[in-house]
């Protein structure tokens, strides 16, 4: 199976969901850190049913199509089950940012402490929003976020990362954009004590 197909089993653990209700949940609940496009999830779907990890039923709407509400079976759950303790395969990380960062001596230090900025102010807008999520977790459920047998507590665990990340993603960007202007400014001093020299 897919690792998309656990993604969607994780949600139908939750919940029964209609394809376009997985769509939005893989955009808000699950995208920050897994992703997945609308065309890719109606054939995994496919796939799932046919394995026999989930059933489908179909709900009548009025003045709408009849929309087919997905659920999870016991050997979906079973599989999910299995695949949440064996260890992911390895990943090779792939960062555009850090590639820059790699090749920064050769930019203008004002101009790549600029782009690094930026980018800290991105993380810093994210965490931000992830802050407000953590805070209406903790509100809203209580000690439910923190009963390892809850599902509030595996999404209040995927959110607790995604704060690390942010954090220390913005840290590393204004670390970076830090030592650029203090070097702009160091090689300016550099110059003026060259010339005096001439």
């Amino acid at each position: 199976m897919k690792t998309l197909g656990y993604a969607i089993l994780s949600l139908l653990a939750q919940e029964a969901l209609s394809g376009y209700d997985l769509t939005q949940r893989m955009k808000g609940r699950v995208g920050n850190f897994w992703s997945a496009r609308h065309s890719q999830i109606y054939p995994e779907l496919a796939r799932l049913e046919d394995g026999g990890y989930v059933t489908h039923r179909v709900v009548e709407q009025r003045e709408r199509p009849d929309k087919k509400v997905y659920e999870i079976t016991e050997g979906g759950l079973e599989a999910l089950k299995d695949w949440v303790t064996q260890p992911p395969p390895p990943n090779v990380p792939r960062d555009e940012l850090v590639l820059k960062a790699y090749s920064v001596w050769l930019a203008d230090p004002e101009k790549a402490a600029q782009l690094f900025r930026e980018e800290a102010l991105r993380h810093e807008e994210q965490l931000a929003r992830y802050e407000e999520t953590r805070a209406w977790m903790e509100r809203e459920q209580g000690e439910n976020v923190r009963s390892v047998d809850s599902p509030w507590f595996a999404g209040y665990a995927s959110l607790r990362r995604g704060l690390i990340y942010e954090r220390g993603y913005e840290e590393w960007c204004r670390w970076v954009a830090d030592q650029l202007e203090k070097g702009a400014g160091s090689k300016g001093e550099q110059a003026d004590e060259g010339r005096d020299f001439d």
